[in-house]
């Protein structure tokens, strides 16, 4: 049975590993999950995720009121916002997992326009792509300092046309990704780092 206590141990357990892979250095990246009244866990702002307790988190409602926070001093992620917007626009969703990669950052060289072109690997089926030889594109969205106009950007274009694959870039910054589970999220993390270091060695 899912409980809150669970949902932050699965975060806890991904923010480890992705620190120890470099993904999550210092305080960077953020990580949520949804709890079974539909409320979700996310990373307080500023902690270390190499370090991360199953106190450093804040559960919010999902238009974004802080229900609890095990420690006073706890602040939603500053990235919450794209976090909300994913789960607005795919209420499939039942994690969202945003993570910086020297690989992540790199690949954004390599796009054309508004879109990444991924290679037709097998691996990509960890992505949902279960195609011979697939054509599909990575979207990417401008970097902003005001975070929240990033999350309008996504909420502006997926609304229109919705994503090839359960992922986006953000160019110079890194990868979000999400799933039905904390599970699902974190090996679509681990594929499309995958990706992205392939098409970097390709480079």
């Amino acid at each position: 049975m899912t409980t809150t206590a669970t949902v932050r141990a699965d975060l806890v357990t991904s923010a480890q590993q992705f620190y120890q892979l470099g993904w999550m250095l210092g305080t960077a990246g953020n990580l949520s999950a949804k709890n079974p009244d539909g409320s979700f866990w996310i990373t307080a702002s500023g902690k270390a995720k190499g370090r991360l307790s199953e106190q450093d988190f804040v559960r919010l409602a999902p238009h974004g009121q802080v229900l609890e926070s095990p420690l006073p001093e706890n602040r939603p992620s500053a990235e919450t916002s794209i976090h909300q917007a994913i789960y607005d626009l795919f209420p499939e969703a039942q994690a969202c997992y945003h993570v910086h990669s020297v690989e992540a950052n790199l690949v954004t060289q390599f796009c054309e326009g508004d879109s990444l072109t991924l290679p037709p690997l097998e691996m990509i089926k960890g992505l949902g792509i279960w195609e011979e030889n697939p054509q599909v594109s990575l979207p990417v969205f401008e970097n902003y300092l005001d975070v929240p106009k990033i999350a309008q950007a996504i909420r502006d274009r997926f609304s229109v046309s919705c994503p090839e694959v359960p992922a986006l870039l953000i160019r110079h910054h890194g990868v979000t990704v999400w799933g039905t589970s904390p599970t699902e999220a974190h090996n679509r993390v681990e594929i499309a780092e995958y990706l992205f270091r392939y098409i970097v060695a390709l480079g």
